[in-house]
């Protein structure tokens, strides 16, 4: 075999070497991203349930406190309006933005405000508050908000793994070229840094 054929044999098996390594690493480094991807759309889907979850106990809750003589109807009727409000604001979790998670955020943050100021009311009414019906809607509403508080955590933490592995070098590069882009954070409510003050 001639010298000038043995390089050139040498040098092609050395680049179906390199261009098989490389190949191997975009699809690795491309299914790893739609693993990660799948996992934030999933985790999206567990924070979406907790907040359905809630706006199926509402109504529930609210009936049980109309039955209440006398009560506050225009509490009420915020607690209504922002459930309604709050189960209109929907977003797809493949095309998810820092706007709409922000009107999502605003939404459902509205709905809480409501339940609370509603919650700070019922104290007032001792008869309603002994009932076992509140008392197990009540218990409800208030596990449901904890597994809400979970979900968002758990959300924030599977976008943090995937936007963390997007922007790394290289994956940064197939990310651009694959259209893989970083999903927005739940972030605290403004004034949450604050801690609320009971006056009596």
């Amino acid at each position: 075999m001639k010298k000038g054929c043995l390089i050139w044999l040498i040098a092609g098996i050395f680049l179906a070497l390199v261009i098989t390594g490389l190949v191997s690493w975009v699809t690795k480094s491309y299914n790893q991203m739609v693993t990660l991807q799948e996992g934030v759309i999933s985790q999206w889907g567990n924070v979406e349930t907790q907040y359905q979850r809630r706006a199926d106990l509402i109504p529930n809750f609210v009936n049980t406190v109309k039955g209440a003589a006398n009560f506050e109807q225009e509490t009420l009727t915020r607690v209504i309006e922002a459930r309604a409000k709050a189960t209109q604001v929907n977003i797809d979790p493949a095309n998810m933005t820092a706007e709409n998670m922000r009107q999502f955020q605003e939404a459902q943050g509205e709905l809480s405000s409501a339940l609370s100021r509603l919650l700070v009311v019922v104290e007032k009414y001792p008869e309603l508050k002994a009932t076992q019906n509140f008392r197990d809607l009540q218990v409800e509403l208030e596990g449901t908000e904890n597994r809400i508080s979970v979900e968002r955590r758990k959300f924030n933490e599977v976008a943090r793994t995937y936007n963390t592995h997007i922007k790394r070098f290289p994956q940064n590069f197939l990310a651009g070229i694959f259209g893989f882009e970083a999903r927005p954070y739940f972030e605290s409510a403004e004034g949450a840094e604050r801690a609320p003050q009971v006056q009596f």
